[in-house]
């Protein structure tokens, strides 16, 4: 039944993709959908990208294993992404529309110069490469009843690379806004089995420490260090960040932050509220003890009917799918037009197959939890953060400030990342204070030098 499915969705999404192709005639068509995208459209694309494996997957099993604590570090990312939306997405918006902008690149290179979105195009690279190959790794966890986990790989590695080859932007986002939907609606489904499956007058005073937070998991230094960077992601990742570009008009937009914002609220509910649901089932000997905590949904799918399972499955599938496309499509932008300033769309076709490629590589590997792969990547991109305050903030910086504070933050995250040496501050907190300070220092002796000049 999974196999019939998968091809309904397979046929489904490359359909689509070849009525996009049709619109695709220049880079900014590929790239941004031409800029015609509407409110519903991009609300829809954008909680899709966002909103991927990591959900379905790897919250649930974050919230079964660390209780509430989930579900607040979620909302501070929905919040901050709000807010940052409302004030920053109508003035880049704008700036894109002005000047033609098609990447996050081509906005600090408007500033900080060409090479600065050079080595933009490599730090994205080098952190959303293992970040989107956590998305194989969910589809193929869920798939690993039906077929190997090479396989599962293999599939996801396909679908991704035809639909952003074939029809771009367009197809990512009509594709996004149809399955969508069906990742909420599945989110519903998947909840109520769960409270169907709960024994009459359950006690959630079971849950003990599970249910407050601090707890040995949430202490205050975890929190910062899962929640900081999360709560800047709307303008650190270039996934979503190019999404800003792609609304037709002004109402669009908004249209676009409030559908998502709302979309985002309940989709967070519901996948929190499931893995609180089957910790309770676990504490009434109802559902099996998972100490991987990226196994307890697909161990769930096991224990319902198969076409609630198979259903729900596709749904996570589609939301890893949208959000591997998105973010290979924006790489594949980056890396032709930043990098090599080729603006043809031969160059991000090719691109979007190589790119997909090296994720796929990537994933075979079976990366860490993806939680924690998902929060190294969006501390890793924190270094961005000053150089987009300083576009509307602030008149410091230029070229080398920007090149130097770039390569600190990045080096400042791999760095305590691979030797723990973090003298018990969280990593995202010394990636922003390395930063901030790199780029006030630098932009400071710039200024002087220019002055003197």
């Amino acid at each position: 039944m999974l196999i019939y499915a998968l091809l309904i969705y397979l046929f489904l999404g490359t359909v689509i993709a070849i009525f996009a192709m049709k619109k695709v005639s220049t880079d900014e068509d590929y790239y941004v959908g031409g800029r015609k995208i509407g409110g519903i459209i991009s609300a829809l694309t954008y909680a899709a990208t966002t909103y991927s494996a990591f959900m379905m997957v790897g919250l649930v099993g974050l919230t079964y294993t660390t209780g509430v604590g989930a579900l607040g570090f979620e909302l501070f990312y929905l919040v901050g992404t709000i807010m940052l939306l409302s004030y920053y997405a109508p003035r880049i918006w704008k700036l894109g529309k002005e000047k033609g902008f098609v990447t996050p690149g081509d906005l600090l290179s408007n500033r900080y110069g060409k090479t600065t979105a050079r080595i933009l195009a490599l730090v994205v690279a080098l952190s959303l490469i293992p970040y989107t190959s956590l998305q194989f790794v969910g589809i193929s966890l869920l798939l690993s009843r039906e077929i190997i986990f090479e396989f599962g790989v293999l599939i996801s590695a396909i679908i991704t690379a035809l639909w952003a080859y074939i029809g771009g932007m367009r197809s990512v986002a009509w594709t996004d806004a149809l399955f969508g939907i069906f990742m909420l609606v599945m989110a519903i489904f998947a909840v109520l089995y769960a409270f169907h499956l709960l024994p009459q007058n359950s006690d959630v005073s079971k849950l003990g420490e599970l249910l407050y937070v601090p707890n040995r998991f949430w202490t205050y230094d975890v929190f910062i260090s899962y929640t900081l960077p999360w709560f800047f992601f709307a303008l650190t990742n270039p996934q979503v960040f190019q999404r800003i570009f792609i609304p037709k008009d002004e109402r669009s937009l908004k249209r676009m932050v409030i559908l998502f914002g709302l979309f985002g609220l309940l989709y967070t509910i519901l996948v929190t509220l499931l893995g609180l649901q089957l910790r309770i089932l676990t504490e009434y000997g109802y559902f099996p003890v998972i100490q991987n905590r990226d196994l307890v949904t697909p161990k769930f799918l096991e224990m319902i009917p198969s076409w609630l399972s198979v259903a729900i499955a596709i749904s996570i599938l589609i939301a890893a799918i949208t959000t591997a496309n998105s973010i290979v499509l924006t790489l594949s932008s980056m890396f032709s037009r930043d990098l090599l300033r080729n603006k043809s769309i031969i160059a991000g076709r090719i691109f979007v197959v190589l790119i997909t490629t090296a994720i796929a590589i990537f994933a075979i590997q079976r990366p860490a939890y993806i939680v924690d792969l998902a929060v190294m990547s969006s501390t890793i991109l924190l270094c961005q953060l000053p150089l987009i305050f300083g576009i509307f903030h602030w008149k410091l910086g230029k070229e080398i400030s920007a090149i130097t504070t770039l390569l600190a933050g990045f080096f400042t995250a791999i760095l305590l990342y691979y030797t723990k040496y973090t003298f018990g501050i969280p990593i995202s907190v010394w990636v922003v204070f390395i930063s901030f300070t790199v780029f006030f220092s630098v932009a400071s002796i710039e200024k002087r030098f220019i002055t003197k000049s």
